[in-house]
């Protein structure tokens, strides 16, 4: 019985590296587990190219061998591979590379296959099942702003391409629920509001403003501050009264979260700092046991070769930390939850903690050493957000953009420019809000994602989804499709390059890969379609183009839900 990845072709790097080892199971059989290193080249001597024969011939040099050298290696992979209707043309150059031209017919009928078939088809082959990708992470109180932008799109973006590639990917919401802020927070909500369980959204108004509010309070009040700590312990002793005043302000909070996420399409589960809180005495424990915690200062330890300070997993007055919670929840992430890849975004400024605990995991066996099998933890950084001062952006201590307003005024502006340019009296209301909501909230997602190519993205983009509207046929197009001009040839070959591209991006954890190929696609379907001998409409090859141009818009409208931006068709 076929397999859910049997019935995945994937990627044509991954079909020809099959092919190299049927070759090399031939010319070195007495060198097994050779991994093909086969990789898309820049056409100048074909389209891929295998660069296996250098290091094969560093193995076999010195023993028994009717080789002389790489190129003489070389030429016998090429005469070695089997027969395939892939290849049309092997060339040997330099050192032993060995280059394929790949068959326009087998192109032809691959894109054709995926048009019957679906672009599913074409997803990648990964080598885990189950991963865990941990993004956004807002903290409960605090307005979500402009910094929570990229952990959120970047976070949603991976977990589409694994997901896209047959993984079970659980998107976690690590939201920062627990811990001593709560005792003011509470307190401060019994302040205001005698009946607390009536305080909502509107009443409490501004959380961050809420949130700075019971901060001056607590630092400027020793009374207050008094009872704020034994609200804490009232917390966590599980009191009913500070138990339901910690839910409404975790169900406000995420009503706030929730308006973003819809806004940008993003789904997301929560579990946060409360929920792995109770496994977090236990993991201690089986720790200690192990010999890995230590004291130090009054403080429990980790430590970690070649760092010189130590991973602190209780504080010296008994409490735990971000540590300890981290290490709580990889320890259910893969005990509990099963997963084999665990994938974290953050900001480059917490790069060090992660790999402290990375380490710690390592250590407690919880993880193989290496970082190349699985199961594995990988933390994804990107660049801090700085406010005006050039300091890093908090919420704590800055006026920040809220991110929901951010979006809101984008789509705002999107359509008042819409109707500037007279769509009011054109298009629907529905088609107004709809254009005004995937132009304002993708541009800006694309203008992070797409950051290399400045402005320039989102205009080449929305023509060439233009274009392909155009020329979109009603559907059930009967012909074949023929790659007989190199634009078509070119396009093609790039169509065809998307598994790989997908796979890449999946295993380097590089969602800017697809950025790029995207753009790529965008700059080559565009040569094609403006180039007088490659006419669509009107033409002999009429029938094939469109076949062309329908693959072209199956691959981009893809990428784009792959990205999580919402293409428009008419503008």
């Amino acid at each position: 019985m076929a397999t859910e990845h049997d019935e995945c072709i994937g990627s044509v790097k991954g079909q020809l590296a099959k092919l190299f080892e049927v070759s090399f199971k031939v010319t070195v059989p007495n060198e097994p587990d050779v991994e093909p290193l086969v990789a898309a080249c820049n056409g100048k001597f074909g389209d891929y190219q295998c660069n296996n024969a250098m290091g094969l011939w560093s193995k076999i040099k010195g023993k028994s061998t009717q080789f002389r050298g790489p190129p003489a290696v070389g030429e016998a992979i090429k005469n070695n591979l089997p027969t395939s209707e892939m290849i049309e043309s092997c060339s040997v150059a330099g050192p032993g590379f060995v280059n394929i031209v790949l068959s326009k017919n087998w192109m032809a009928k691959s894109i054709q296959k995926m048009l019957v078939e679906g672009i599913d088809k074409w997803a990648p082959l990964m080598p885990v099942k189950t991963a865990v990708v941990d993004f956004s992470s807002p903290n409960i109180a605090k307005e979500m702003h402009v910094g929570h932008l990229r952990s959120t799109i970047i976070g949603d973006t991976l977990a589409r391409m694994l997901e896209f590639s047959k993984v079970k990917v659980l998107r976690r919401n690590h939201v920062g629920d627990w811990g001593t802020q709560f005792g003011m927070l509470i307190e401060f909500l019994f302040e205001k509001f005698q009946n607390f369980e009536y305080a909502t959204e509107t009443a409490i108004g501004d959380l961050q403003a809420f949130y700075k509010a019971s901060k001056q309070r607590f630092d400027a009040d020793p009374a207050f501050k008094k009872r704020a700590q034994q609200a804490v312990v009232c917390l966590q002793g599980g009191e009913d009264k500070y138990r339901r005043a910690w839910a409404q302000i975790r169900e406000i909070s995420r009503n706030e979260f929730h308006k973003v996420y819809q806004r940008l399409g993003v789904h997301l589960e929560e579990k946060g700092d409360s929920f792995y809180n109770p496994y977090i005495p236990g993991v201690v424990e089986s720790l200690t046991k192990q010999g890995l915690v230590e004291e130090s200062k009054g403080a429990r330890v980790i430590f970690i070769e070649g760092i010189n300070k130590p991973l602190i997993v209780v504080k010296s007055d008994g409490g735990f930390n971000y540590a300890s919670t981290d290490l709580a929840a990889l320890w259910y992430r893969l005990n509990e939850e099963k997963a084999q890849w665990i994938i974290y975004l953050t900001d480059v400024g917490q790069q060090q903690h992660f790999d402290m605990f990375f380490k710690a995991a390592k250590r407690a066996g919880w993880l193989p050493p290496g970082d190349s099998s699985y199961p594995k933890a990988s933390h994804v950084g990107f660049g801090l957000v700085l406010g005006e001062d050039g300091k890093r952006f908090r919420t704590r201590n800055t006026e920040v953009v809220r991110l929901v307003d951010l979006l809101d005024e984008a789509k705002s502006r999107s359509k008042a420019a819409l109707i500037e340019r007279g769509k009011g009296e054109e298009w629907t209301e529905e088609e107004i809000e709809s254009t005004a909501e995937a132009v304002g909230y993708g541009a800006v997602v694309t203008v992070l994602k797409f950051m290399d190519f400045g402005y320039r993205a989102t205009p080449l983009f929305i023509c060439c989804m233009l274009m392909l509207e155009s020329v979109q046929s009603s559907g059930g197009l009967k012909g074949t499709l023929v790659l007989g001009h190199k634009d078509e040839r070119d396009l093609g070959l790039h169509l065809l390059q998307f598994a790989e591209v997908v796979e890449e991006a999946c295993t380097n954890l590089l969602p800017n890969v697809l950025c790029d190929y995207l753009y790529n696609l965008s700059e080559i379907f565009s040569k094609f379609y403006s180039n007088p001998e490659c006419k669509v409409i009107g033409s002999d090859m009429e029938t094939s183009r469109l076949l062309l141009c329908e693959a072209t818009a199956v691959v981009m409208r893809k990428c784009f839900d792959l990205l999580g931006i919402t293409p428009i068709y008419k503008i």
